[in-house]
């Protein structure tokens, strides 16, 4: 199964700690890696369909200064599709005048919808039809972008026809929220003042949040399993929808 990382926080924050810690996980997961993140209403997004442990395109991420609101990242093993850069996570796609980043881990059965010309898979996974669908069914929904919360209550009732079909973890973002879904795998943690020390499960490094933030500062950070030994991360339930904003878990109808 592939691993997924998502950063949301109420100023443009420093991911790199966190993407550390999942490139460590690529020996098993070297079917690709890739980040997306938002500046302003703007996209960064680097993919390579060869392993972070290897890929040069993860040397320049590492050494690039993101500071972001909301950040996506993906290390993949291949279950549906081929190892190939179009079927390479996070996908982007343009609605209502806004990009959408979207990424996924799992694996949805017999998973084939009807599909207009707005929105097509360029590869062959059953993620980015996945995220296709999704994207064409919050067009038909909402006219134009509604607030976050009505966002969600839409995305409420599209996840459970998704999770039928599979495993269906998930993470999107469109730059003023980050959603997270999961079906077997996800954590959550909240960082927020008093800030204190972390260290990584995978990687002998440690970072001292409180000498990097100021006491207004509130990061959430969601991963597959959690990348740190010393805080207190939140396993979703299975079904779970939960929106992030400004750094805080907010409740979903």
């Amino acid at each position: 199964m592939c691993q997924l990382l998502g950063m949301n926080a109420n100023t443009p924050t420093d991911v790199m700690f966190s993407f550390t810690g999942l490139a460590c996980r690529a020996e098993e997961h070297k079917d690709g890696f890739g980040i997306g993140f938002f500046e302003d209403k703007g996209v960064r997004l680097f993919v390579d369909h060869h392993s972070a442990r290897q890929s040069p395109v993860a040397e320049l991420v590492k050494g690039y200064p993101i500071h972001s609101e909301n950040v996506i990242a993906h290390i993949r093993k291949a279950t549906q599709g081929r190892v190939a850069l179009e079927n390479t996570h996070p996908f982007q796609r343009e609605l209502w005048g806004r990009y959408w980043v979207f990424a996924h881990n799992g694996n949805l059965v017999d998973f084939h919808p009807r599909l207009h010309g707005a929105f097509r898979p360029v590869g062959d996974t059953d993620s980015e039809r996945a995220f296709c669908w999704l994207m064409q069914e919050l067009a038909k929904a909402h006219a134009g972008v509604p607030a976050i919360d009505e966002l969600s209550c839409t995305l409420a009732e599209l996840m459970p026809q998704l999770h039928r079909h599979g495993t269906f973890n998930m993470l999107l973002s469109n730059g003023q929220a980050l959603w997270a879904h999961c079906s077997t795998h996800l954590h959550w943690v909240e960082r927020r003042h008093p800030f204190g020390a972390a260290r990584l499960r995978d990687e002998d490094l440690s970072v001292d949040f409180a000498h990097l933030t100021t006491p207004q500062d509130r990061v959430a950070v969601i991963a597959t399993e959690p990348l740190t030994q010393d805080e207190a991360w939140t396993p979703f339930a299975s079904g779970e929808l939960r929106v992030f904003a400004q750094g805080r878990s907010q409740p979903v109808c």
